[in-house]
């Protein structure tokens, strides 16, 4: 017993420190944001509880993560009351002929039931109803909150990252034949109908992640706790960790540095493109056409408005993440996972917004965080240890291989892009086989206690 009660403790203190760094890193990207003259996190957040949100889907996301701590009563009234704010602010701007231009018109409403159940634990709640509420409002304030969060790191990265290394990932990616140059045809042609219905793939991932979590804590509410392991905390680590490495490897991207930027896809788009127009950026306008000619590569100057957001891909990253969780679920979940990672793949490829060379990143990223997070929850197992060591070092050869050896890696395809796909499966296949030990890993089950049998 004090064996569960210390273990119970320390992984209480550990969240509590992650809860206080996270908190911290929100303040600090405040500030940071003011710096360079742009609205922070926290700004943002205040700003729409009023104002129309950048994306209502992601706060109602927010609020059905939120719910899973709630009766299915309580859902019903924190639901209608969200969506009863939102038609108030919608009459409200109908009457004051305020029309919406950026944003969606919905979301404020979920944003007000999400901060509104914190109060309610702060002020009507006692003892472990209260940590369970606070636990469910601070799981729809991570997914909302780190969606802010990310939107103004991506804007700082611009404006501090002045030159990109584009040209190395380039040479590099013609060790696997150019996928985002194909892919990039191949989307084209599909014309408005293609793009359109992938970019709502590619845009709404964290609604999808989100399907996923709600299946995995759809007991929560009557078992009064959480599970043990579930895809929000992946996430989270995914969104903390990785833009870090946009700082260390500053890339925007093939439609950005060889191309037309967000102008390639401005005639059929359903709406405006949230990055302006930046094609004159581009070292040349060849993309998709014409993959560019394998050259000793150097970084090129570029604007202060494009997110340098390529190294690793997160977009695949957190797709693949969807995938490993949603291999539990029923058939119908494994199957929209599946096609989720498909869909998401061909988006960031076929889009232009990252070299395959990303991609490859981005999968061993994640299932290195992946395997570190289940290897904590095994009280640091040793196989989970070898492998979380092994995915790092695979992941820091490949960076150092795409700065280092990106014309040999471009001249030699028939080597360089089997070492690199062989690499990407060795993590993979560690992965797997070491998950499946432990999930056939032998649990001891107790054995019935003696009943004497009446005379």
């Amino acid at each position: 017993m004090r064996q569960i009660l210390q273990r119970i403790d320390a992984r209480t203190g550990l969240w509590a420190a992650v809860g206080a760094v996270g908190l911290g890193l929100f303040v600090a990207l405040e500030f940071a944001a003011r710096g360079y003259g742009i609205e922070g996190p926290l700004t943002t957040l205040v700003r729409e509880t009023v104002l129309p949100p950048k994306s209502g889907p992601l706060l109602y996301a927010g609020l059905a993560l939120t719910m899973v701590v709630m009766t299915w009563r309580q859902r019903f009234i924190a639901l209608g009351t969200a969506i009863a704010i939102d038609l108030g602010f919608l009459l409200v701007r109908w009457a004051l002929g305020i029309e919406v231009t950026h944003g969606h018109p919905f979301g404020n409403g979920a944003l007000w039931v999400v901060l509104g159940c914190g109060v309610l634990a702060l002020t009507r709640r006692t003892g472990p109803e209260r940590v369970l509420l606070l636990k469910g409002v601070g799981l729809g304030l991570v997914l909302i909150a780190g969606r802010k969060l990310g939107d103004t790191w991506l804007v700082i990265t611009a404006k501090s990252r002045p030159q990109v290394l584009d040209p190395y990932l380039a040479a590099a990616d013609h060790a696997l034949g150019n996928p985002s140059w194909l892919m990039g045809r191949l989307v084209t042609e599909t014309g408005a109908i293609g793009f359109n219905f992938l970019d709502t793939i590619y845009g709404q991932l964290a609604v999808a992640a989100v399907v996923v979590a709600l299946y995995q804590l759809r007991n929560v509410a009557v078992e009064r706790r959480f599970p043990r392991h579930h895809l929000v905390r992946t996430f989270l680590l995914i969104g903390l960790l990785g833009p870090a490495i946009y700082m260390i490897f500053p890339v925007v991207g093939p439609v950005f540095a060889y191309g037309t930027g967000t102008d390639h896809w401005a005639s059929i788009a359903l709406w405006s493109p949230q990055i302006p127009s930046d094609g004159h950026w581009a070292v040349a306008n060849l993309w998709p056409e014409t993959p560019p000619p394998i050259s000793a590569p150097h970084s090129i100057p570029f604007d202060t408005v494009t997110p340098r957001n390529c190294m690793p891909s997160l977009h695949t990253a957190w797709a693949t993440a969807i995938f490993i969780h949603s291999r539990k679920g029923p058939r119908l979940l494994r199957v929209a996972g599946t096609f989720w990672l498909i869909a998401t793949l061909c988006a960031t490829l076929g889009f232009g917004y990252h070299y395959g060379v990303d991609l490859i990143a981005g999968v061993v990223f994640t299932l290195t965080i992946e395997t570190a997070v289940r290897t904590y929850d095994r009280g640091w197992d040793p196989a989970g240890l070898r492998l979380t060591a092994y995915g790092t070092g695979v992941f820091a050869a490949l960076l150092l291989s795409y700065a280092l050896l990106p014309v040999q890696m471009g001249e030699n395809p028939w080597l360089a892009g089997p070492l690199l796909l062989l690499a990407m499966l060795s993590v993979i296949y560690g992965y797997v086989r070491t998950v499946a030990r432990w999930d056939t890993a032998h649990v001891p089950v107790r054995e019935p206690q003696p009943h004497p049998e009446p005379a």
